[in-house]
């Protein structure tokens, strides 16, 4: 997982703790193929309301009694009547709800906008609508066409050299959301994997670590490795770093798996960084092998665009790396065939939550 740096924003006070049930007004029925399609097509109108309330701040300045708008207005610094007409296109999708004395309060969507809600989705939210999508999901059809991205052509440069050098914003709202993303599922992925007999274990392209430090939490006889970019592992979870509580069990590695491995592991883990594209996936799982004695094991953990619970978000995400990187998400059988293809055995398939699989493979033995 590859981060940049830039400066945080900031979010409002929030305006009310105490606890009310809020009457709210129920739901339309579900409409007609006519109208659902028009409702699709603007299916941009949505993204920007829900990217809109984030920036703003609503469902941070929002406690857990229901507020007036005008409350609401204040809170956000914004102009009373035009906020009253984004929560009421946001009620339309179950993002805030509307009582019947014409207040606004959360549902279970909205808290999820809340940047202190354990499981936000805030900066996915704001990944999935920065200004650089806006440019590149037009030209979609291009890069249907052409099977590549579209990146180069409307910016000039390839997807991370823009982040890098000239989108620091962005690049910022890239980093939290990956690393929330990824402490989210990290403790998911510590309760599914069985650690027992490991005294080594390896994180490959592991971002900032939070699947290891989870791993090494759990199992207090088990060292570890976190290997991915330099400028990825100088930001590691402070728990691995120096001076952290798991520091004395972690070594951090520098490196690309790309291009080389130097890591011993009894086993390795290699999470969402197999999507890029098939030279990068080839060259990561052949390093894996050569670095990895006979036996180890090798976790793979990916999105799947077959995945049945989360298909509509990881067909979407599997579009944008279409436009953006001209990567792909996996389907089960893609994953498996250059699983096998690299040389690896595969073992048992299993679901780590609604958006992640893990494909437990082993090295081959020799001979």
């Amino acid at each position: 997982m590859t981060t940049v740096s830039s400066t945080p924003t900031t979010t409002p006070t929030t305006i009310s703790t105490s606890t009310t049930i809020p009457t709210t007004i129920t739901p339309a029925t579900s409409p007609q193929p006519a109208m659902r399609l028009r409702e699709l097509v603007f299916g941009a109108a949505c993204a920007a309301a829900v990217r809109a309330a984030a920036r703003l701040g609503v469902a941070d300045a929002l406690g857990q009694s229901p507020a007036t708008v005008a409350e609401l207005a204040e809170a956000v610094h914004a102009e009373p009547q035009p906020l009253r007409r984004l929560l009421r296109a946001l009620t339309c999708y179950g993002i805030f709800v509307e009582t019947q004395d014409g207040k606004f309060a959360h549902t279970e969507m909205s808290r999820l906008l809340r940047e202190d809600d354990p499981h936000s989705l805030r900066y996915i939210s704001l990944w999935c609508t920065e200004p650089w999508t806006w440019h590149a999901w037009p030209r979609l059809d291009d890069a249907v066409r052409s099977g590549g991205n579209v990146f180069q052509e409307l910016f000039g440069k390839g997807f991370f050299d823009y982040l890098h050098q000239d989108a620091h914003d962005s690049a910022h709202v890239f980093n939290k959301a990956m690393t929330t993303s990824s402490a989210q599922s990290a403790l998911d992925v510590a309760e599914l994997l069985d650690l027992t007999g490991v005294s080594v274990v390896a994180d490959i392209g592991g971002g900032q670590g939070h699947v290891l430090a989870s791993l090494l939490e759990k199992y207090p006889d088990v060292r570890g490795t976190l290997l991915d970019l330099p400028g990825v592992v100088e930001r590691a979870d402070p728990r691995l770093r120096h001076g952290g509580s798991l520091a004395a069990r972690a070594e951090i590695v520098a490196g690309d798996c790309r291009e080389a491995i130097p890591v011993e592991a009894d086993l390795y883990i290699i999470k969402n960084i197999l999507e890029w594209d098939d030279d990068s996936t080839r060259r990561t799982l052949r390093n894996v092998i050569e670095a990895a004695r006979p036996g180890a094991r090798v976790v793979i953990i990916e999105n799947l665009v077959d995945d049945t619970p989360s298909m509509k978000f990881t067909t979407a995400m599997d579009l944008m790396l279409l436009l953006n990187v001209g990567g792909a998400k996996h389907t089960k059988e893609s994953l498996v065939n250059r699983m096998t293809a690299a040389g690896l055995v595969l073992g048992e398939i299993r679901p780590v939550n609604p958006y992640l699989h893990a494909f437990e493979c082993t090295v081959p033995l020799s001979g």
